[in-house]
């Protein structure tokens, strides 16, 4: 990461500094997500008839504008009116032809009749009401048909979609699709991308109250995020007047998601405007880590290898005890599986973790669902505890339950499906912790050494000779979701007692991914949206996992003066109390005779929802 590590966030918020150790401990794991691009969608598609109507009566004045002062415009016109000069031109001159052919005829017709006659045979409508009957009147009618055809039906259309209509349809575009930003904007977050990490990204900004501009280097793409209902601006991703106008001195941060040199081009431009704003970088190779921070980025990640290391860090030979996933100052937020564990079969009461350890369940994942814990509830092998503690507690907790488990790490052979940046993270990790493991890839470029199997890890051949039968656990790390359902079933079907960890690379396949048998799933996209907000609200806030957060709140004037167990917070909204600030001193896991004062500060754990309901009832 890079040494920058001091600056303001926005108007709103005080400079602050991280800590190396603070830096790493926003590197958070997750299991699941609640937002995807197709419900994205699918909201855009059903915004209410009215809000459509204000919006487009907001932008008329500007569509009109943009119009009628663009210099392009102003030529389509010109040559618009004398095309239509000539044509109406030329229907005068039939209309005059038609009386005299008329009179040769000895018919006599009024002005109007002719042009009456002259636009329906223009128009190839032919009435037949009124004809020729000499040679010189229909090889006349034949001129104005195939004159008709050619300047009425093939170039007037052409000509008004070309200077009139499509000139029109483009502004309206640029109406709706701004190319700056208000100038009293502030305290915003501006995104160089749109990706499923952008998409969980800003469900988690309007969460908390955080504006947003997306900025898209082209009017289609624009259009197309303006129709999802997102707040897009036009602009050059790498042009300085685009920052300008994005109100990049005001903004609290800036995250580039994109390829390294594009990236590299970003935080460098912006960082010749303004040596304040926070600059997130994510890189795709190791070697550009160094150029990015060169570049003026203040944090740079990886999310992809964190991803891998977060995959390996939840096997069987890696989790024999807890895994922390996140420190709130002296708080330490952990991670349990129960599998294969002394807490197998229990229910919460009956493991007695608090009253052996210090250490509180706070949480009970499974398959991905976060359950607020009771005495009653069990354990079971898909169980992964969430522990809040000290790090004394928590080392208890290892002591405790994890010491009969006397099984050396080498014993446990991981087996991970796919060799590319995940897959190669995932490894590095085991490797380092000596665990031996095999990946299964059937591209030849990606065959590094003897622990690679090449072959199609859907042939149960490859499987076998990889060591399916006696691997311990079996990450799925492919970058096609379809895929890995397709391994994760047939994995289970050869394995009911296997471990399976997968990837997800688009949200909403984290549910079918734990229906067809994995015990974890989890997405680069959620790891990399909860880091990004962790460094936007230090210390008031941490995303430990999706929809699982720890934060800050005040004591409230109704609980002043009464015990822990006299406050039904937990009872009304699923949050749990885990740490209570006194003069400064925090006090993990208080007991429930502890009473509260007024200028106390409580932390708590709780799901989404729990938090939002907390705020709902005691705002």
């Amino acid at each position: 990461m890079a040494a920058r590590m001091s600056f303001p966030l926005s108007p709103r918020h005080k400079p602050y500094k991280l800590s190396e150790s603070r830096c790493q401990s926003v590197i958070l794991d997750l299991y699941s997500n609640t937002i995807c691009l197709d419900c994205l969608r699918t909201f855009a598609g059903n915004r209410k008839v009215n809000q459509k109507r204000s919006v487009a009566m907001k932008f008329l004045p500007s569509q009109i504008l943009y119009f009628t002062r663009s210099r392009t415009t102003k030529q389509n016109v010109r040559l618009l009116l004398k095309f239509l000069t000539l044509l109406s031109v030329l229907v005068l001159v039939y209309s005059v032809l038609f009386h005299f052919i008329m009179l040769h005829e000895a018919r006599e017709y009024s002005w109007i009749t002719g042009l009456y006659w002259t636009l329906t045979v223009m128009s190839t409508l032919g009435f037949g009401d009124i004809t020729f009957v000499s040679d010189l009147g229909k090889a006349f009618s034949l001129v104005v048909l195939l004159s008709g055809i050619l300047f009425l039906l093939v170039m007037l259309p052409f000509t008004f979609i070309q200077f009139f209509y499509a000139p029109w349809l483009e502004a309206q575009s640029r109406a709706k699709t701004p190319r700056e930003l208000p100038a009293t904007t502030s305290g915003h977050i501006i995104l160089t991308s749109f990706d499923s990490l952008t998409v969980n990204l800003v469900h988690k900004l309007a969460k908390y109250n955080y504006e947003y501009a997306i900025v898209a280097p082209d009017l289609k793409r624009a259009r197309e995020l303006y129709e999802m209902d997102m707040k897009v601006v036009v602009g050059e991703l790498g042009d300085a007047e685009t920052y300008r106008r994005l109100r990049i001195e005001n903004a609290a941060m800036l995250v580039a998601n994109n390829e390294d040199t594009l990236n590299t081009n970003i935080a460098f431009t912006v960082r010749e405007i303004t040596k304040d704003i926070p600059i997130i970088t994510n890189a795709e190779s190791d070697d550009s880590i160094d150029i990015l921070e060169l570049a003026g980025s203040s944090y740079v990640f990886q999310f992809m290898k964190m991803l891998g290391e977060s995959l390996a860090r939840r096997t069987l030979g890696m989790s024999i005890g807890a895994n922390v996933i996140g420190r709130f100052d002296q708080l330490i937020i952990a991670e349990a599986s129960a599998m294969r564990t002394l807490l197998e079969g229990k229910t919460l009461v009956e493991s007695g973790i608090r009253a052996k350890t210090g250490a509180t369940v706070v949480g009970l994942w499974k398959r991905g669902e976060f359950r607020v814990p009771l005495p009653e509830s069990r354990i079971d092998s898909t169980t992964v505890l969430v522990l809040a503690g000290s790090l004394e507690q928590l080392e208890n907790f290892e002591k405790v339950y994890y010491a009969q488990d006397t099984r050396p790490a080498t014993e446990a052979l991981v087996l991970i499906l796919g060799g590319g940046r995940v897959g190669l993270a995932a490894s590095n990790a085991l490797k380092q912790r000596g665990i031996p493991f095999r990946i299964v890839e059937k591209n030849p470029k990606f065959i590094r050494d003897e622990n690679y199997i090449e072959g199609d890890a859907a042939d149960i051949h490859t499987l076998y000779e990889a060591g399916i039968r006696e691997a311990t656990s079996v990450i799925v790390t492919t970058h096609d979701d379809s895929v890995n359902v397709y391994l994760t079933i047939y994995c289970r079907k050869l394995r009911s007692d296997v471990q399976i960890i997968s990837r997800a690379n688009l949200d909403h396949n984290i549910s079918k991914l734990h229906s067809a048998g994995a015990d974890l799933v989890m997405s680069h996209a959620s790891i990399g949206a909860n880091t990004i907000i962790n460094l936007l609200l230090p210390n008031r806030i941490m995303m430990v996992a999706e929809g699982l957060n720890v934060f800050r709140l005040p004591v409230h004037k109704s609980f002043a003066g009464k015990s822990l167990a006299e406050v039904p917070i937990r009872h009304q909204t699923g949050c749990s109390v885990i740490a209570i600030s006194k003069d400064g001193d925090l006090r993990i896991n208080p007991g429930p005779s502890v009473i509260l004062d007024a200028d106390d500060e409580m932390v708590l754990i709780g799901s989404g929802d729990a938090e939002k309901r907390l705020m709902e009832i005691y705002r």
